[in-house]
This record gives structure tokens, sequence and C-alpha cells, in this order.
């Protein structure tokens, strides 16, 4: 039986939707089955991003409301190959409810290597009924303080839901982001260790800033990588080599268990 992810954030907008797809897709390209559920009913995103979109019949409420068979409503990802995606409803008033992923997701699990529910923004019914049956999650954010807070806030959540296996990754990471925050009467010279004197308050000034404020481990950071949309808008994975994709192995390695360095 396979593994479910949730991956989620709290606040919209920092790529949750796109670390999904890329982490998908990288599992898929080690030779897993992968299955992409997204969980944002009324504003799904991902049946665009896998090229998928004019292919939708059916969706997971139509599963749960017995319209239509779980095999009905999964499509394979034709540019992603080894990745198949279950949709959202396209009505925000059709969300599944948490009860309905309880009973969904372990029977997904028995025909997939990996589940990846991809959470909406917020805290709301949306999340719990992604998080509701998965096994671990993902936490995404970015170098914002308030992206910073809305992870610490969803770790506690998850932690209610005992979900207690979860794992920070800062997306969209960019190193002269923490340089621009920084008074110039206060910083040192910016490398991997070097951190600036007397940290301002309210001040994110390294990596160590986001994971103590976060609490939660790091697993990973994906770089700003413009060549990621660009593929994802056409349903395709970027060619390897590109920093994100690089990334995005990284990251699944990890998340199978071998040690990779980490790199900024």
């Amino acid at each position: 039986m396979g593994s479910a992810i949730v991956v989620t954030s709290g606040k919209g907008g920092v790529g949750k939707s796109t670390v999904s797809l890329g982490l998908a897709a990288q599992f898929a390209a080690n030779g897993e089955r992968v299955l992409l559920v997204d969980c944002d009913a009324g504003l799904r995103s991902l049946d665009r991003m896998t090229g998928t979109e004019e292919a939708l019949v059916f969706d997971s409420s139509d599963v749960v409301s017995g319209r239509c068979s779980p095999a009905e409503a999964i499509y394979p990802c034709e540019g992603i190959p080894g990745v198949f995606l279950m949709p959202a409803p396209a009505n925000g008033e059709e969300l599944v409810p948490a009860s309905a992923m309880q009973r969904l997701v372990p029977l997904l699990k028995r025909y997939f290597d990996r589940v990846i529910l991809d959470s909406p923004a917020g805290v709301g019914r949306g999340f719990r009924a992604a998080a509701a049956a998965a096994d671990r999650a993902l936490i995404i954010c970015n170098s914002d303080p308030v992206c910073i807070r809305d992870a610490a806030i969803v770790r506690r959540l998850l932690e209610e839901l005992e979900i207690s296996e979860q794992r920070l990754i800062i997306n969209r990471f960019n190193a002269e982001y923490f340089q621009s925050m920084i008074p110039k009467k206060t910083k040192k010279k910016f490398g991997k260790k070097s951190v600036p004197e007397d940290k301002p308050s309210g001040v994110i000034r390294d990596l160590d800033d986001v994971i103590d404020l976060s609490g939660v481990q790091l697993i990973g950071i994906v770089p700003e990588d413009r060549t990621l949309s660009a593929a994802f808008s056409v349903g395709r994975m970027p060619e390897n080599g590109t920093p994100a994709r690089m990334a995005f192995s990284r990251i699944a390695a990890r998340l199978n268990g071998t040690s990779v360095p980490l790199v900024l």
C-alpha cells in the first residue's frame, strides 16, 4: 500500500500546487506510480497545470456521491508519465468532506505508490478534508514573515489532527530577499553561514529564522525558477538540470530516506 502526503501552507500564493506537481513528477521519474488529488474545490488548478483540463468529465465529488467509480475520475497526465490526477470539483459547494476523504484515500493508496493531496489555501474545511487521511505533511512557505507565521499555525493544526510527521519546504527561495530586508548598518557579509548582527525587530535574517519561527524541520529549498512555471503552463515537466528540477530531486530523495546535502 502506498503513502499519502498533504501539501499545505495556510497562506495562498506560495506555490503549493507547483510543489505538489514537481514532487509528483520526480517520484514518477524515480519509477513510482503517483496520484495527485486536487482538494481545492471551486479553484482547482492542477488540471490546467497537467494538461488534463479538456479531458475532465468526473471529479472527486462524483466519486464520493456514487456518480462514478474512482477509476473514472482519474486522468493520466500525458506530458508527465507516471503521474495521474483526480481533479477537485469545479463548484466550491461540492467540497468533499473530511469523513469522505478518510474513506477514499486509503482506497487510492492500494493502487498508487504515492498519493499527493494538494490542499487549498487557508485552514478551513478544505484544509481539514485534505489532511484528514494523510500520513505526513509538507508545509510550504517562502521568506515572507506572514507566511512563516501561518506555517506555524498550520503546524499546530496538523498536530491536532494527529499528523506528527511534518516537514518544511521553502519555495521560491531568493537569498537577495534576506539582504533587502536587513538595514545595511546591521548586516555582515551574507553567505551560507554568515548572519546579520543585532537582528532588527520583525526581520527574517536567515534560514534558521524561518525554521525556528515555523517550528518545522526543513526538508528542502526550491529556488525561484521561471522555467518551472513555463513548463507547467503547458502540462510538462522542466528539463533535467534546471534549478527547481534538481531541488525536487533532492527533496524526493530525502522523503524516501536518502541522506542528501542541503543546497542553497
